[in-house]
């Protein structure tokens, strides 16, 4: 799997002005990008980038639009990569995206918003909720951490041992019955 990102609006453009050759030049780019990939067995991610905070030129924000956007390229080896962090920057209604562009998706990221920490820092996302949505959902891709600890890596990790403890399972996800 690979990341495949759709650019910046240029400097001092009007985003409503060049949506339209930006939108062609990323699908033409997905196409091409696409049958590359289709002859290694890959899949190309795209991934839509808030621009409320992160990055205010990216072209790609929201997963309305990367979906209308993969759609159009008709590609099966393209996919959604929908970082919840940005998701619930721009949309908000987690649940109903993750519902609704199920199909699509081929990777997931997380961080706590707003302070894009760990998951279990203060914030607006309720992990233990929205880990057992994608259960229900039958999500059984990884699930990225894309966010800055707090403190190191095995600090930073605290809330998955966490996690696992509050499932049964133990360090790997390791069902404590199975040892």
């Amino acid at each position: 799997r690979i990341h495949l990102m759709a650019g910046r609006v240029p400097m001092g453009a009007d985003r409503a002005a060049v949506a339209g050759e930006m939108e062609t030049t990323f699908i033409e780019n997905l196409r091409y990008a696409a049958d590359l990939l289709a002859q290694e067995d890959m899949i190309g991610l795209v991934e839509p980038i808030n621009n409320r905070i992160t990055d205010p030129r990216y072209f790609l924000n929201t997963p309305h639009q990367a979906a209308a956007i993969l759609e159009k390229v008709g590609r099966p080896n393209l996919k959604l990569q929908l970082d919840l962090f940005h998701c619930q920057i721009m949309d908000g209604n987690l649940s109903r995206n993750l519902e609704t562009y199920f199909p699509l998706i081929g990777h997931i990221q997380i961080a706590q918003v707003p302070g894009r920490h760990e998951p279990d820092s203060p914030g607006e996302l309720n992990f233990p909720y929205i880990f057992e949505l994608l259960e229900s959902l039958g999500y059984t891709g990884y699930v990225g951490c894309e966010y800055a600890p707090k403190g190191d890596t095995l600090e930073g990790l605290g809330w998955l041992h966490s996690y696992w403890e509050s499932r049964g399972l133990q360090h790997g996800g390791t069902s404590k019955a199975a040892k």
